[in-house]
């Protein structure tokens, strides 16, 4: 296992820490009626905010600009469409239902983690994700359709501006000189 694997495996355990903290310290002010739609309003902060500080901790500041970005499209797509598409909340609270903010910025955080840094890494972060995707439909803030573009858009911001971290596992290379030709093959575990 190289220190690359052991810091992404750190900055892991550090989301997931700092996920689970937040929530634990909500957990006095929680009434058992909207205990769900608490911690999905805290796991939207918490998330964003852990999966930056773990690139920052890392020393990937490249990785740290490519979220800011898709940070600032996820929030400009989902507030324009919320202004621009007049859907009443299932509770009728307001009409600002469609899409999820909360969906959308959760699964941005979860989806750049997968592209930045591999799927296993995310699974944290996804499941975090679906819980406050599940936590505005069970608080009757979002219906499935809100919830699911949500997620698209968290999702497809990272398309446009995140790419892998690693680098790949198997290299091919080619080299001549002077009527020499070497071919090499690396393969990094």
């Amino acid at each position: 296992m190289t220190m690359k694997h052991i810091r992404h495996i750190i900055a892991s355990c550090i989301v997931l820490l700092f996920t689970c903290s937040a929530l634990k310290a909500q957990e006095t002010s929680i009434s058992s009626a909207n205990t769900n739609q608490k911690i999905g309003d805290v796991i939207i902060f918490a998330l964003p905010l852990s999966t930056l500080g773990a690139a920052y901790i890392i020393g990937d500041k490249k990785g740290a600009w490519q979220f800011t970005k898709g940070f600032i499209i996820t929030s400009a797509v989902t507030y324009g469409l919320k202004l621009s598409i007049d859907k009443e909340r299932p509770d009728m609270s307001n009409h600002n239902s469609f899409p999820s903010g909360h969906t959308s910025t959760t699964f941005h955080s979860a989806g750049f983690i997968h592209s930045r840094y591999g799927f296993t890494y995310s699974i944290p972060a996804y499941l975090l994700a679906g819980f406050t995707a599940a936590s505005r439909i069970d608080s009757k803030k979002h219906d499935i359709y809100d919830v699911l573009a949500g997620a698209a858009i968290g999702l497809g911001s990272n398309l446009l501006f995140t790419s892998e971290y690693q680098k790949k596992h198997m290299e091919l290379t080619f080299n001549s000189d002077k009527g020499d030709y070497l071919i090499g093959f690396n393969y990094n575990f």
